[in-house]
């Protein structure tokens, strides 16, 4: 490992708090350790990382530093200050938890601006100086790679695309606002389509796999049913890719990117779900046919992208820029 440096990274998802100890320089990764996430009182997520770090230290030795990546709006100083998808999560600071944990450096960013910086230097967008990363799971967490830097903002908040306003009549997000995009392009917004199709008196397949409740449809439902062959699944997919299409179109007219990246669960619910994606954004960005083709890619690191960013975060506060 790098000058037998060790670098922590820990990823905290919805269900799991995922930690590696790996090199910043290839993402090898020596060594895993897993925690659940507290869902019932928010306040214990910082015991969860706590606990995961030290189960890699006990493995591996002291890090020099540590790095955290977490869902929601994550400040310059590390400080969790809102988390939409984990209600009650309110200003928790992370990264200041980390320091007088163990008395080394960390830091902490927001869990999809980990998962960039691992896939614009070791994974899918690694050679791309502009890219989008779009990283869909119950909601959607994103990052801008611009001119090769990561894009934080002002106050670290930059990047966070599921909650652009695309339908004031659509479902209500997590986030409390009506038509953000993460209602209609999540896992979470997958269902709510699904559930449009029933009140239009169809996809009782979908509702059977879901144990005959309407109310319990999740997106790996609507999955099942499609690899069945259900024609009411296909069509909820096809509303699900349109909407997916739309919401990068935007990205694209707003940032310019030479690559769009598409992270999370959501990009194996069937093959061609990326192809459909392709398909519908020429037609969906303004100037579609005289501007050069967007490529839209599947994320390369898979679910431990976001820990390998972390780690490679916390390098960053070993390096002379």
């Amino acid at each position: 490992m790098e000058s037998t440096r060790r670098y922590i990274g820990i990823d905290v998802g919805g269900t799991k708090v995922l930690g590696v100890v790996c090199d910043p320089t290839t993402g090898e990764i020596e060594a895993r350790a897993r925690a659940a996430t507290p869902k019932h009182d928010p306040s214990l997520v910082p015991e969860a990382i706590v606990d995961v770090a030290r189960q890699l230290i006990e493995q591996t030795g002291s890090p020099v530093a540590i790095g955290c990546g977490i869902p929601g709006l994550v400040d310059h100083q590390g400080v969790l200050r809102y988390g939409p998808n984990v209600q009650g999560v309110l200003n928790l600071d992370i990264a200041g938890r980390l320091r007088r944990e163990f008395n080394i450096p960390a830091v902490a960013e927001n869990d999809a601006s980990c998962a960039a910086l691992a896939e614009h230097r070791l994974g899918a967008a690694k050679g791309h100086d502009h890219v989008v990363l779009v990283t869909q799971g119950t909601g959607i967490g994103g990052a801008l790679i611009i001119a090769g830097r990561l894009v934080r903002g002002a106050n670290g908040f930059a990047g966070e695309p599921g909650h652009m306003l695309v339908d004031r009549s659509g479902p209500t997000c997590a986030c409390g606002q009506k038509g953000c995009w993460e209602a209609v392009a999540s896992g979470t917004g997958l269902a709510n389509l699904a559930r449009v199709i029933v009140t239009e008196g169809r996809g009782q397949r979908i509702v059977d796999i879901a144990g005959g409740e309407p109310g319990l449809i999740r997106g790996e439902h609507v999955a099942a049913a499609h690899a069945e062959g259900d024609r009411d699944a296909l069509e909820v997919l096809d509303r699900f890719a349109t909407w997916v299409a739309q919401g990068i179109a935007s990205l694209v007219v707003l940032l310019d990117p030479d690559l769009v990246v598409l992270g999370g669960g959501l990009t194996s619910i069937n093959q061609s779900f990326i192809s459909e994606v392709r398909e519908r954004l020429p037609g969906a960005t303004m100037g579609g046919d005289h501007r050069p083709r967007v490529p839209v890619v599947p994320a390369q690191l898979g679910p431990e992208a976001g820990a390998i960013g972390a780690a490679l975060n916390a390098r960053t506060l070993f390096r002379s820029e």
